[in-house]
């Protein structure tokens, strides 16, 4: 009876510090990410117009391709 009367009492809530982390580690996440995309940006566009040609993009598709906006263009051509 004990058990039962000190667990009766007890929220069922998850605490307000789980909240805080799950959102913490969404920024964290979304951090990683803008910095792979910008990563990205980067590295394209030190390619030269000949090589983005062959991979399938012009220079001012860069940005596009890399955030998904891109998509129905490339799958085209897979």
């Amino acid at each position: 009876m004990t058990i039962i009367s000190q667990t009766a009492g007890q929220s069922l809530r998850p605490s307000s510090s789980s909240g805080f982390f799950s959102t913490l580690a969404t920024a964290v996440y979304a951090l990683f990410e803008r910095l792979e995309h910008r990563s990205a940006v980067k590295t394209l566009n030190e390619l030269d117009d000949r090589a983005l040609r062959d991979i399938g993009i012009t220079r001012s598709q860069i940005e596009d391709a890399v955030y998904g906006q891109f998509k129905a263009e490339l799958s085209r051509y897979l």
